[in-house]
């Protein structure tokens, strides 16, 4: 795939985003952004990219919540994160713990998240948080919800211990939008 295809096909990608986002953000409503963080390349590294997908193709949410899949964007994601009242993100994440289980993070245990540097794509985001804390753009709400990673090797597939916890993130993200106040539709 050349260059310019590559680029037309992220800009799609942030127009769609921003659309979403916009849309979310009509008539001073909560702005719920969800997005999945990680690098599919990377087999366990992708959880985050398998979940928003997952939830995106089994659920409908009202326009505040835009379910956003970040990828590997780095810097890119300031603008989300500054357009957000609440912000959830999910991730693959090292804590030490058993692989495939799941991990939640909130306001000032980020930090602490960022600072041990558990994720391969960690980097852009640490500095995308520092951006928005120095403009004063962090959103009121922010949660990490993740599951230790069985493997990072090459590979397009979840670990099956991590793909199990699939579930186990899905209804950890859909009880946290409940808590604030969203409540999801099951498509079909």
């Amino acid at each position: 795939m050349e260059n310019k295809q590559k680029k037309e096909i992220i800009k799609n990608i942030q127009d769609k985003e921003t659309a979403q986002i916009e849309e979310a953000t009509r008539n001073g409503k909560k702005k719920i952004i969800v997005m999945g963080l990680g690098n599919l390349l990377f087999t366990d590294e992708g959880l985050g990219v398998h979940a928003i997908r997952q939830i995106e193709a089994g659920y409908v949410f009202s326009p505040e919540v835009a379910l956003i899949d970040g990828g590997t964007l780095g810097l890119i994601l300031l603008e989300y994160l500054e357009e957000a009242s609440h912000f959830l993100c999910i991730d693959a994440v090292k804590a030490g713990q058993a692989p495939g289980s799941l991990v939640r993070l909130e306001g000032e245990e980020l930090p602490r998240y960022l600072g041990v540097k558990m994720s391969q794509h960690q980097m852009g985001f640490q500095e995308v948080l520092a951006l928005a804390s120095l403009r004063g753009t962090l959103p009121e709400e922010m949660v990490l919800i993740g599951v230790q990673p069985e493997s990072l090797e090459w590979g397009t597939e979840l670990s099956p211990t991590v793909a199990a916890a699939l579930p186990a993130v899905t209804g950890a993200v859909l009880e946290l939008l409940g808590r604030w106040g969203v409540s999801a539709m099951p498509k079909g």
